[in-house]
């Protein structure tokens, strides 16, 4: 329920070591849209994105948006490190109803033009109490909210909802030969905190770290330092892999 403007602190952040792209995924912000929606042309949307970046891209993900960059470089895009903040899967391997259930009353929301009913569907999803919801419906931010309602759709194809129950894809992981940092806000909910370690757990080269105290709106105070440390470890072994080569001209 954002758009880049939210994840401004983080890029800044980045933004301090390396050259940062922040962008609107389709549909919101500052990004058209097109139909139909599939996870492929999301995927295309981001391997655009890296082509006008130079062709690789060290890649940070948020939530379904860690779990779309983990379905990216599954994909071939041309990824050097990947770093998938809470991705929000369910550590049932055989998926959660709720989230098939969910899925399927989005849709049937969206179809009827109900734009605030699938926005509260969705914070239902996250645990936010009723009391909350019908407080957060006569804010000034409700507006806001249902204006990016219909990409709610988007991510939940993303995550795999109606398919799949949001489980993880763990064929889809074991294929995937990008190094991996997995980050878990230590303060989240415990099914993410597994969900994290698992997804790791099945990548050659993953690693999972709790960031402690953190929940998981995006804190770049609390991990900044660790992304950083993480990417420029890559990038130090890149230039000394240059340096080795008969092709290397100083």
């Amino acid at each position: 329920m954002c758009a880049r403007g939210r994840m401004r602190p983080i890029s800044d952040a980045l933004a301090e070591h390396f050259e940062v792209f922040n962008y609107d995924r389709r549909g919101r912000g500052d990004s058209g849209d097109t139909v139909p929606y599939s996870v492929e042309r999301e995927i295309e949307d981001l391997r655009a994105l890296i082509d006008e970046a130079g062709g690789r891209a060290h890649l940070y993900g948020h939530s379904s948006g860690a779990v779309l960059a983990l379905r990216a470089a599954a994909a071939g895009v041309p990824v050097d490190r990947l770093v998938a903040h809470d991705p929000p899967f369910t550590p049932n391997p055989g998926g959660d109803p709720a989230r098939v259930r969910y899925s399927t009353e989005l849709e049937r929301s969206l179809a009827d033009a109900g734009r605030g009913d699938a926005v509260e569907l969705f914070m239902g999803l996250t645990g936010m109490p009723a009391e909350v919801i019908a407080a957060m419906r006569e804010s000034p931010a409700w507006p806001g909210f249902e204006a990016i309602a219909p990409t709610l759709s988007y991510d939940s194809q993303v995550m795999g909802d109606r398919d799949c129950g949001g489980a993880i894809p763990i064929a889809m992981l074991e294929r995937l030969r990008v190094p991996l940092l997995v980050l878990a806000g230590g303060a989240v909910d415990d099914w993410m905190k597994r969900a994290g370690a698992l997804v790791a757990e099945h990548v050659s080269d993953g690693r999972y770290e709790e960031i402690p105290g953190a929940g998981h709106a995006v804190q770049p105070e609390a991990y900044a330092s660790m992304v950083v440390e993480f990417f420029a470890w890559h990038d130090a072994e890149r230039d000394a892999a240059e340096a080795a080569s008969p092709d290397f001209a100083a």
